[in-house]
């Protein structure tokens, strides 16, 4: 079992919008293992669609988020956790790892079978985001928290 990291990310989210980007280093695949997804606004009826797909070019990140070890005896991540985009991460044509319809009220939650994790390449800059494609009303706010391990 590798070194196991989390991190999360708070956003407005209208249409393609990213509310958290997993980034890979040149030295390492992170795999995705787990994902929960929920809205930390008021109640509403909002249906909104989600990707989770591969990104070559991370944006421009407004703030990032330093993953937090699992285990307090790990190292530091060599993976990085992008939130807050004023410009959007470069998204791979065709590349969509997962596709999550669900209402504003709901939580979603993600769990990778035993082998079945996504993996980002070994190559800077690239890397897992998770965005909504499209939202059925108003702007909604949503929490995304990845599980990661190197």
């Amino acid at each position: 079992m590798g070194r196991r990291y989390t991190g999360n990310g708070t956003a407005a989210s209208g249409a393609n919008k990213t509310c958290l980007n997993l980034i890979s280093a040149a030295t390492i695949r992170p795999a995705l293992y787990d994902l929960v997804i929920g809205s930390v606004a008021t109640p509403a009826d909002a249906a909104v669609k989600w990707h989770v797909a591969r990104t070559t070019a991370v944006g421009t990140e407004g703030s990032g988020f330093t993953p937090i070890a699992l285990d307090p005896g790990d190292p530091a991540s060599l993976a990085d956790y992008a939130v807050a985009h004023s410009s959007e991460p470069t998204y791979t044509s065709n590349a969509v790892l997962l596709q999550i319809s669900m209402n504003q009220r709901n939580t979603f939650r993600w769990v990778a079978a035993p082998g079945g994790e996504m993996v980002a390449p070994a190559t800077a800059s690239n890397g897992l985001g998770c965005k909504t494609v499209s939202v059925s009303t108003g702007t909604t706010a949503y929490e995304v928290v990845m599980f990661h391990e190197e």
